[in-house]
């Protein structure tokens, strides 16, 4: 087997928010991607390009970058392809695809928080694919750092995923990412290496721990496909990693698709990345990472090979998904209306807005070439469909981005996936990991409780803070975040990773409160908001439309109750002494997008348009609802 000397590919994962992206940034700048007078205008997190990952602080999907390494003894350039990382256990799929690409990993621990529930899942997908690991000790700086006590968290983690005597040797580099500092002496808790001034040992390390793809000269052509992207002049883009043999521009090659059919293609155009950017190339060999256009319908895991020799790789495979949500069209009595008032000035243009399920069906399809981990199901109605993913978080990011086009879309409360395992019906459970102040820790205990979690490890660190692991039913966490950040004051950390299927847990009471609804169409007015708000916490503020069926706020009691919201003051020709007295309105209860979705039962749903998210019945009708209650309760 011959071997590629100037390249490595390693992926960088860790959990969610311990520093992979500020670490890239600063691997591309050290390593010259940007010229002196580039830097300045250079953002931090280079690599979250998407606008949600900007906002919500998160790495979404996973990219690519290459940085050119000069080694300090004066050797050849080596190109390192870093691929970074989802955190977030509901982007698995990202995960997985992410590291089919590569022959190694840097796991990143934060120097505080040590391993995490997203920590095991990304290096139990390193582990079962035998790639080698280095660990790196991130944000050494923070004054609670433990850098100790962390490292052998992570050595018992591996010992916990039943690594072997080879993984388990990994060498450890200590770094502050932020300040673009790395070293191979263990700094004291609380500070910056000091013996080093930059990322040079991070370098040197993934240069000798990472192995140099290998390959045969004599094997026909095998390229991966691993992900699409788009491109307004070139159409679709296909990025790959070439196994075996040479990728040239112009070439003819055999596509061979997900069904097992061959069909010969020519390359149009040929892409490698270099930093942020992507470059015309000749040719791409052996472990190189690059893109190619000119096939229009490729998808994720097919493989491009020789037309003389054709040999398939293996597909890429995902877990199953956890969690369901029914995504529709619009079916409110606003469809298709813009701003939340009265008034012909705040209607928007139809033709500007996305309504029809037709546009509904082909954007969730648009949405299946690059999402591995999505499924999307038929159901009973022709304008509604049920779409499965790998967690709430993951769904809730598809409908936003959604909305954020110009779709109207009616959303169903979420649900759990079950499997039927010897004529037992399985759910899935997850292992949630919470880190809580001494004083909050019954409440958190408790929570649990009523949704049939079972403690697993509870560990005290001795700081005040305390951390315990409980397996719990996947749809117990459903509507828990809100609930678990009220009862610790929002001093709470919570991070989940899915643990498998149990059989089913029974009936869980999550919510104990009913819903104010809306029993008529109307302008919400301050009136009624003060005589309403005694009863509950109030969702909407005055001057919202509304319409009959609409969920208004949470009522104090745990059953539901038909308001009349839009009651304006009778106006006499009487003085009173208290006409002019004022009356304070409590500020409402603004909820987002996961929020609401969270927040619904079962006979609710969500209904998402551009400038709005309002909660509703799926039965509008008060009447109706009450006669499907009356038959529910006598059979």
């Amino acid at each position: 087997m011959a071997t590629r000397h100037d390249i490595r590919n390693v992926a960088i994962v860790a959990h969610v928010d311990h520093g992979k992206t500020t670490i890239v940034d600063g691997m591309l700048k050290q390593a010259g991607a940007f010229a002196a007078h580039q830097l300045e205008g250079v953002d931090d997190r280079m690599m979250d390009s998407n606008d949600l990952e900007r906002e919500k602080g998160i790495t979404i999907l996973a990219k690519n970058t290459a940085v050119k390494y000069h080694p300090k003894d004066g050797g050849d350039v080596i190109t390192i392809n870093i691929i970074d990382t989802p955190g977030h256990a509901d982007f698995g799929g990202e995960v997985e695809r992410g590291l089919s690409m590569v022959d190694g990993v840097v796991l990143l621990v934060d120097a505080s928080e040590g391993p995490l529930p997203q920590t095991r899942f990304v290096l139990r997908k390193a582990l079962q694919q035998r790639l080698p690991v280095i660990l790196c000790i991130n944000k050494t700086d923070r004054p609670d750092s433990r850098i100790d006590e962390v490292v052998n968290e992570t050595y018992d983690l591996f010992l916990d995923l039943d690594a072997d005597e080879e993984q388990i040797e990994f060498p450890i580099v200590y770094a502050c990412g932020r300040d673009g500092i790395a070293s191979l002496t263990k700094p004291e808790n609380g500070t910056v290496p000091a013996d080093s001034t930059s990322l040079e040992p991070f370098f040197s390390t993934i240069l000798q721990h990472i192995p140099a793809p290998t390959y045969d000269e004599e094997a026909p052509l095998q390229a991966h496909v691993t992900n699409l992207d788009a491109d307004n002049f070139l159409g679709r883009i296909a990025l790959l990693r070439v196994e075996q043999g040479e990728l040239r521009k112009g070439q003819t090659v055999a596509w061979i698709k997900r069904d097992g059919s061959i069909s010969n293609v020519r390359i149009s155009e040929l892409l490698m990345t270099e930093a942020l950017t992507r470059k015309p190339a000749e040719v791409a060999g052996p472990g190189d990472i690059c893109a190619v256009a000119g096939i229009s319908d490729i998808m994720i895991g097919e493989t491009l090979a020789d037309p003389e020799n054709p040999i398939p790789l293996p597909l890429i495979t995902v877990d199953e998904p956890a969690i369901s949500m029914t995504i529709g069209t619009n079916t409110s009595p606003l469809v298709g209306r813009g701003g939340t008032g009265k008034g012909a000035d705040n209607k928007a243009a139809v033709k500007d807005r996305k309504v029809t399920a037709r546009q509904v069906k082909d954007r969730l399809d648009r949405e299946l070439v690059g999402n591995v981990s999505l499924r999307v199901l038929e159901t009973e109605r022709p304008d509604a469909w049920e779409v499965q993913g790998r967690g709430e978080l993951a769904l809730a990011i598809l409908v936003e981005q959604m909305r954020r086009e110009g779709f109207e879309l009616t959303i169903g409360k979420p649900q759990v996936v079950t499997k039927d395992v010897d004529g037992k019906v399985y759910e899935p459970v997850e292992r949630m990991t919470i880190d809580v102040p001494e004083e909050h820790m019954g409440a958190v205990t408790q929570l649990m409780g009523v949704r049939k979690g079972r403690m697993d490890n509870m560990s005290n660190h001795g700081s005040g803070w305390v951390r315990m692991e409980f397996v719990v039913p996947s749809r117990g966490l459903i509507g828990f975040r809100t609930e678990f950040l009220t009862q610790t004051r929002g001093t709470g950390i919570g991070h989940s990773i899915h643990e498998g299927f149990e059989p089913w847990f029974g009936t869980l009471q999550t919510r104990n409160n009913g819903s104010l609804v809306a029993d008529r169409a109307g302008a919400v007015t301050a009136f009624a908001m003060t005589n309403l708000q005694e009863r509950g916490v109030l969702f909407v503020e005055p001057g919202t439309e509304v319409y009959e069926g609409m969920i208004v706020g949470e009522n104090s009691r745990s059953d539901d109750m038909d308001v009349n919201i839009t009651k304006e003051k009778k106006l006499t020709n009487m003085r009173s002494s208290t006409a002019d007295v004022s009356e304070s309105i409590v500020p409402p209860r603004k909820l987002s997008l996961e929020q609401s979705l969270e927040f619904c039962r079962d006979d609710e749903c969500v209904e998402v348009t551009p400038e709005a998210v309002r909660i509703r019945k799926v039965n509008l009708d008060a009447r109706e609802r009450a006669r499907a209650a009356s038959r529910a309760k006598h059979g």
